[in-house]
């Protein structure tokens, strides 16, 4: 029974993702990660991150998030600043460029995020699993 449950999980999270990734593309020239992180910085208190709490707030390994900070640096929308009190410790830093990306690319995410749960809703296989996370979320 955990292994039908755990399957649904992934078929609902690879047509989600899938789907917002090109979407996010499409519309806005970010990957998926790349959009996540400038959230997270977005949210972050002074709008920065130690590179490893990115990583664990994203779900990627050091050196893929260190790649995805290059490609946003190199894109204005992020910077790197090395931490006052470790000099050892690296920050990235969203830009004001990387803000107004991500503001402007936020409501896509979200209404194609709808979209895509309603589409998987209407998948019988998917559809309770669907209704339980928009259930206890509701209730969060």
């Amino acid at each position: 029974m955990d292994a039908q449950v755990w399957d649904r999980v992934i078929t609902l999270h690879g047509r989600v993702e899938h789907t917002l990734s090109k979407a996010m593309q499409r519309r806005h020239g970010l990957g998926l990660s790349e959009f996540r992180a400038l959230c997270r910085l977005a949210h972050a208190e002074d709008g920065e991150l130690r590179m490893q709490e990115l990583a664990d707030l994203i779900g990627l390994n050091q050196s893929s998030v260190s790649r995805l900070v290059a490609r946003l640096e190199a894109a204005g929308f992020t910077r790197r600043d090395l931490c006052a009190a470790d000099r050892r410790g690296v920050y990235t830093v969203i830009t004001e460029e990387g803000r107004a990306v991500q503001e402007e690319a936020n409501p896509t995410y979200h209404a194609v995020l709808t979209e895509a749960l309603d589409a998987a809703a209407g998948d019988e296989t998917l559809a309770p699993l669907v209704t339980t996370l928009r259930s206890q979320y509701a209730l969060m």
